[in-house]
């Protein structure tokens, strides 16, 4: 499996997600990068299990889902955050992290 550099991908997605989020960004900060190194690890963990044939790619896009939506919902906890702001900043930062996270695994995840 191609590696993955965790905090390059941490640190792209969090560059999206501050665009979008401008003046709320300090207050999310902590918490997106936090869900974004999340999300690189759990992309990691995929990619060895697809490799290994321990799970498929169907099974491998619905664990995905799983971290997307924990992001989702700790975002959406964060007090002045609405849900269009964090669905923007999660839409923005997994585009940056598409080409990224889909060369790590070898097909496209996202």
């Amino acid at each position: 499996m191609p590696s993955l550099d965790v905090e390059q991908l941490v640190s792209e997605m969090a560059g999206a997600a501050r665009g979008v989020l401008k003046s709320k960004w300090p207050a999310v900060q902590s918490f997106a990068e936090s869900e974004f190194r999340k999300l690189g690890e759990t992309v990691l963990l995929i990619g060895r299990e697809v490799e290994k044939d321990e799970i498929s790619e169907v099974e491998a896009e619905s664990l995905l889902d799983m971290q997307k939506n924990a992001m989702r919902s700790v975002l959406l906890t964060i007090e002045g955050l609405g849900i269009l702001a964090a669905e923007q900043a999660i839409n923005a930062a997994l585009e940056v992290g598409k080409p990224i996270i889909n060369a790590a695994v070898g097909f496209a995840l996202l």
